[in-house]
């Protein structure tokens, strides 16, 4: 049989159409497989997730099809719960696929720890910018007498007497007590005496 007698035979179209639907149906399969690896028109909005503690945040994101990260702790936030999330990688309402990973960031327990910086002979303006940069409030200031004014005699917490190198919890209030630049004898002399108690020296 000829090749043009062939092409145009029976058989030929029958093994054609054999083949047309076998490409159809392997198409199809192809295409609904790489839709069913790659979710396909099945996106997840992240939820929000703020303020949630990591074990019920892991929970809702399982119930979704997604896994939680924990990457770090942050600065303690007063106005969050501690231990809870404060920040959360894809944002609220992101559409993503299934399994994708949401990477999280907790609020500390507490505030953490400074060191009380050296104060010692020095004036309340010298360190009070050091003081604030480390997260300290200033409380109360009273005065005591010195000869100079506004040098830092003591700062206290709650009443206890603080010194350099002590550690308290940052945003921790604290008070300062400053000389108030006032003699401090105030026409009293170093033994005691005021000048009309002196006695007078009769002439001879």
């Amino acid at each position: 049989m000829s090749i043009k007698n062939f092409l145009t035979s029976k058989t030929f179209a029958i093994q054609l159409a054999i083949a047309s639907i076998i490409v159809v149906v392997l198409v199809f399969l192809l295409v609904s497989f790489l839709s069913f690896k790659t979710n396909h028109g099945n996106e997840i909005s992240v939820p929000d997730l703020s303020k949630m503690q990591l074990v019920i945040a892991e929970e809702k994101l399982a119930e979704l099809g997604l896994e939680i990260i924990l990457l770090d702790t942050v600065d303690f936030k007063e106005n969050m719960p501690p231990y809870s999330i404060v920040e959360q990688d894809p944002k609220v309402g992101s559409m993503v696929k299934d399994g994708r990973k949401v990477y999280v960031k907790l609020n500390s327990g507490e505030f953490n720890d400074v060191t009380l910086p050296d104060f010692k002979d020095r004036t309340y303006r010298q360190i009070i910018a050091n003081f604030n940069s480390l997260g300290i409030k200033e409380g109360k200031t009273t005065y005591k007498p010195h000869i100079a004014k506004d040098i830092v005699l003591q700062v206290l917490q709650n009443g206890k007497t603080l010194k350099k190198g002590d550690k308290i919890k940052k945003n921790s209030t604290i008070d300062f007590v400053l000389g108030d630049g006032k003699e401090l004898f105030d026409g009293t002399n170093l033994n005691g005496s005021t000048e009309s108690d002196e006695t007078v020296i009769e002439d001879n």
